[in-house]
């Protein structure tokens, strides 16, 4: 699987941000996905997770109630809208798919908020 995340950019704080991930490749709809996130100087977070068949969601702590994932299957696509973003929310996002024992990782697409 190859995955390609889009939809990055600059928001001020309190804006929304609908970030993309395409997925080529076979079996796209049998693989759990997710989003992380990775900013300067600290470990890369889970944002974010949707299990194959997108009828069960997980969100990390500081984003409950203010991001939504999603995915379709039909268009190999999954998304992460981020609303009320805050400064805090600025970091390199990265898709994942994940299938035991497979894990795979999309480049990354820079989000910046400002204050």
């Amino acid at each position: 699987v190859q995955l390609q995340a889009s939809g990055g950019g600059l928001v001020q704080a309190g804006g929304s941000l609908r970030l993309s991930c395409a997925a080529s490749g076979r079996s796209f709809s049998s693989y759990d996905m997710g989003w992380f996130r990775q900013a300067p100087g600290k470990e890369r977070e889970f944002v974010a997770s949707i299990i194959w068949s997108g009828i069960r969601t997980y969100y990390g702590d500081s984003v409950e109630g203010r991001f939504t994932i999603s995915r379709d299957n039909v268009k190999n696509l999954v998304y992460l809208q981020m609303n009320s973003l805050e400064p805090e929310d600025a970091a390199v996002y990265y898709c994942q798919a994940r299938s035991y024992p497979y894990v795979y990782w999309g480049q990354g697409t820079q989000v910046t908020v400002s204050s």
